[in-house]
């Protein structure tokens, strides 16, 4: 099938053919005749436009007919009188008209081109029609071809849905007009483009120059900016003087800006770039516009675990550490600030070189331990709450901010607590007597059995020495027993006021919780010690209890001697006991008298 790139003329004038004889003329008739044949396209003449087809007069010895479906080809729609080019699909139709094709005669046209561009290696435009596998279509002149995803950007365009319906100029990289198949590449057209922009960037790139850039691409670590062919790297450390949490806060893609070039390597062709850097560092004078003591204001950015952050003024910070923002509320920084609220504190400290300015909120207001004194003097009475518990003692609160702690030995007179719970619960309202205060430390000592029950001395106002008292073992030592008289009074009866065996222990004869029997031999109001003696007191019946403290004794003793070598025949009378000595290990009432 060939095809022409201009129409063949089929007429000549009438000049041309007059004194030309009927069998010349047939001569040329035939000539012309032969030059039509089916696949080419030829110029003709719309003569008349039907209900159902269009007749065009090609100089053919039959005119061609043209579906009435392509009266409209593209904006224009065609009428009588108008010249088109046409394809010859048949020389004599069913109906003896030439059948031929307004839109086949374009394709055919723009394939020419199309193999024209391809053979002189020419760039072709093109519309992105929509994304197909691999890629997207892109429409070329009416015809459709192929353009990988590869061949799309010198990167890697994460959306190719963007390009629909956008104009490019294209490379052919592969063209097989048999099989309809046409395969494009942008990129080899940009990477010829941006090598001749990086040859002329490069020309006049220089360090310390401002030039201008478009953004390319935003990432957590900063922006990549295209300066013309090159792209160069803009760190999120370079922005701004001031706090970024992430490029996309400053710059979006396609942005067009204006940066430093720090650094540029040709080597590498690696640059660097600054946008702050447009602008003075905010710390050259921050030591003579923050001053040591003065007030300022500022917005909190950043709350931490160890404080917050106050943005002075762009690119300059303040951190107010937890130990600066109460002097009493030991409390997360959260609990006192909001992000994005202004606030007012003052300046503790300037370090230039470590770009670090201290703040204090609590420098704004009196330090309440200073006058701690003043309102608790000591042996004060003071009323308050419990606030917490702990294995050592119990924090009343005073004030807001103010705690004063009861030692467990400040609970109470006599009893021997393992746990302040066993007095005292969260939530309590107590009274207390302050005993010791200490500004510097920002501690306050209290006590409140001076408030409570003393059972000690309720018990030592109804006794006197030689009262004979019942109670029960609560406490076992080598130097004697602690004997619980009644609730939260003790007394000592030493190992010396203890009838036994010297060689028997205590913890042999009595155990804790065993009901004895002593007489008071000492009352102490001045230490509330009571001393106790278990000589010449009758102690509870053995049937009863555990038994004496000689039925423990006899029992050691036995163990002793069993433990020994058997005695000798002449020693076993003295290794005997007396009949009296008997009864009083037995425990014989007579045998003691």
């Amino acid at each position: 099938m060939s095809s022409n790139d201009e129409p063949k003329k089929k007429q000549q004038s009438k000049n041309e053919l007059e004194g030309v004889g009927m069998d010349e003329l047939l001569r040329i008739y035939d000539e012309k005749m032969a030059e039509f044949s089916e696949g080419d396209i030829v110029r003709g003449r719309v003569v008349q436009v039907n209900a159902n087809e269009i007749l065009i007069d090609i100089g053919y010895k039959s005119e061609g007919m043209l579906p009435i479906g392509e009266l409209r080809f593209g904006d224009v729609e065609i009428k009588r009188g108008d010249e088109v080019d046409v394809y010859i699909e048949r020389l004599e139709g069913p109906s003896g008209h030439t059948l031929v094709s307004r839109e086949k005669a374009a394709r055919v046209r723009v394939w020419d081109k199309i193999e024209e561009a391809f053979k002189a290696d020419q760039p072709i435009n093109g519309r992105v029609l929509d994304r197909v596998k691999g890629g997207l279509a892109v429409d070329v002149g009416g015809v459709r071809a192929f353009l990988p995803g590869s061949q799309v950007d010198v990167r890697p365009i994460k959306n190719l849905d963007v390009l629909r319906g956008k104009e490019y100029d294209f490379k052919i990289v592969s063209f097989d007009k048999r099989r309809n198949n046409i395969v494009l590449s942008r990129r080899a057209i940009l990477e010829v483009e941006y090598a001749a922009k990086k040859k002329e960037t490069f020309a006049t790139l220089q360090e310390g120059m401002v030039t201008h850039g478009v953004v390319k691409n935003i990432t957590d670590y900063g922006v990549f900016v295209d300066l013309g062919g090159v792209d160069g790297l803009l760190h999120i450390t370079d922005i701004s003087w001031g706090r970024v949490n992430h490029p996309s806060e400053f710059f979006n893609v396609a942005d067009e800006i204006e940066v430093v070039v720090l650094k540029f390597d040709p080597t590498t062709e690696r640059v660097s770039l600054g946008f702050k850097q447009r602008t003075p560092d905010p710390w050259g004078d921050v030591a003579l516009r923050y001053p040591i003591g003065s007030k300022v204001h500022g917005k909190v950015v950043s709350l931490t675990d160890y404080g917050a952050f106050i943005e002075l003024e762009e690119g300059v910070e303040g951190l107010v550490h937890i130990s600066e923002m109460s002097w009493t509320r030991k409390v997360h920084p959260s609990k006192l600030l909001a992000a994005g609220t202004d606030v007012e504190s003052v300046v503790t400290d300037v370090n230039v070189a470590n770009r670090r300015i201290s703040l204090s909120l609590r420098a704004l207001e009196q330090n309440p331990w200073d006058s701690i004194g003043e309102r608790y003097p000591v042996g004060s009475t003071v009323n308050g709450k419990v606030r917490n518990l702990t294995d050592f003692g119990a924090f009343i609160e005073l004030e807001e901010g103010i705690d004063g702690l009861v030692h467990i030995s400040d609970i109470s007179w006599t009893r021997r607590l393992k746990h302040p719970s066993e007095v005292l619960k969260k939530g309590d309202d107590v009274t207390a007597r302050v005993i010791n205060v200490d500004p510097d430390n920002q501690r306050l000592s209290l006590s409140i059995k001076e408030f409570m029950p003393n059972e000690w001395d309720t018990f030592a106002k109804d006794r006197q020495i030689g009262d004979d008292v019942t109670g029960t073992v609560s406490k076992i030592t080598d130097f004697g027993l602690f004997i619980e008289l009644g609730e939260g009074v003790e007394g000592l009866a030493h190992i010396s006021e203890i009838p036994r065996d010297p060689k028997v222990k205590l913890d042999r004869i009595f155990r804790p919780g065993d009901e004895v029997r002593a007489r008071i031999i000492k009352i102490d109001w001045t230490e509330k010690k009571i001393g106790l003696t278990l000589k010449d007191v009758d102690q509870p019946n053995r049937e009863e209890s555990r038994g004496t403290a000689d039925d423990a004794a006899s029992d050691e003793a036995a163990t002793h001697e069993a433990a020994t070598d058997e005695p000798a025949a002449g020693d076993a009378a003295s290794a005997e006991p007396a009949a009296g000595e008997q009864k009083a290990i037995e425990g014989d009432p007579e045998a003691e008298s």
